[in-house]
């Protein structure tokens, strides 16, 4: 099969060319604003800078498009939280982009990768992909996820048409990535360590679900090879709760109100002192719990449980761990300036 990935050089799309790419069966293409460098997985695939959010990125990705078996929509922007129109424009307009190049160039098949912050509140409810996709919003992030949702259903009637609602995404190689997007430069990632982390505060309503890259791409591909339709949850077991939290590092701080840690977040966010917009706090606060199910009926399950994945990933970030290229870089191996983006 000839597969295009967006944003194939982030997280998931690092991920899923080892996934597709391991065994040699598939011709791969990869859309990055940069190309990385020339090492597995990344010279596994064909390279096509493209940003997304350009004006001329509907009519380039058709180009690419053209006599592609799938799509597989991976290109998002995170950071910079505080320009709302560059990751609108990225996450909504170059979704759109997408969407129209893939109709234009006959692409039978498209997945999208949502998020499970694309779903409407529902806090301590186990949801299948039938709750609503509205979204937090609170959240610019699950703001965008679910418009982003609207705007792929256009082509629904056209080509078949996926959407994959993972919980978060952790894999050890993303630890530097992640942690440029979420503590910024003022948080050492020496200090993010299990020692520590024990004295961390928990709010007692406060539980969320994780997944390891590797079992969302291994999603990806069966969902691609089997041309599976429709929307399909991905998370691995055990809820992290404070239990959890407590049993991967050896203790947890207080269970202060969510409303405080919030305050807290948002001052230090418009304070320009950390990244992470408050607005993910809302989110983590209101999402559901995803149920798996029919994600499982095609053959999948997580390989990896989620405190284990948690807790190395934690291990990964107070080591910088990453690779080389231009998201997932470690901090001293950084070759390109400007704001990390697929």
């Amino acid at each position: 099969m000839r597969i295009v990935i967006t944003g194939a050089s982030g997280n998931v799309g690092t991920a899923t060319l080892l996934a597709l790419g391991a065994e040699g069966g598939h011709e791969l293409v990869g859309v990055s604003r940069r190309t990385p460098p020339q090492v597995p997985p990344y010279s596994w695939a064909e390279w096509a800078p493209i940003d997304i959010a350009d004006l001329d990125a509907p009519q380039r990705l058709q180009q690419v498009f053209a006599g592609a078996d799938a799509v597989i929509h991976l290109a998002w922007l995170i950071q910079p939280s505080h320009d709302r129109e560059a990751t609108r424009r990225t996450n909504q307009d170059g979704t759109a982009a997408v969407v129209d190049a893939a109709v234009a160039a006959d692409v039978p098949h498209l997945v999208h990768q949502s998020s499970i912050g694309t779903y409407a509140p529902g806090h301590g409810r186990t949801v299948d992909e039938s709750w609503p996709a509205t979204g937090i919003a609170t959240s610019s992030y699950s703001v965008d996820k679910a418009a982003a949702e609207r705007i792929v259903d256009r082509a629904e009637e056209q080509l078949t048409l996926t959407r994959v609602r993972p919980a978060l995404i952790f894999q050890d190689a993303a630890a530097s990535e992640i942690a440029r997007y979420f503590l910024g430069p003022l948080v050492p990632n020496r200090l993010v360590r299990r020692g520590l982390l024990r004295f961390a505060p928990f709010p007692d309503a406060l539980a969320f679900q994780l997944v390891h890259a590797d079992d969302v791409a291994a999603a990806l591909q069966l969902i691609v090879e089997q041309r599976a339709s429709g929307a399909f949850n991905v998370a691995a077991d055990p809820l992290i709760d404070r239990a959890a939290f407590r049993e991967i590092f050896g203790g947890v701080g207080p269970a202060l109100p969510p409303k405080l840690l919030r305050a807290v977040a948002a001052a230090t966010w418009h304070a320009r002192l950390q990244p992470t917009e408050p607005g993910w706090l809302d989110m983590a606060a209101n999402v559901p719990r995803l149920d798996t199910t029919r994600l499982r009926s095609l053959g999948w399950s997580p390989t990896r449980d989620s405190r284990e994945v948690l807790g190395r990933f934690v291990d990964a970030i107070s080591r910088s761990a990453g690779r080389p290229g231009p998201l997932l870089h470690r901090p001293a191996t950084r070759q390109h300036g400007g704001a990390d983006r697929t």
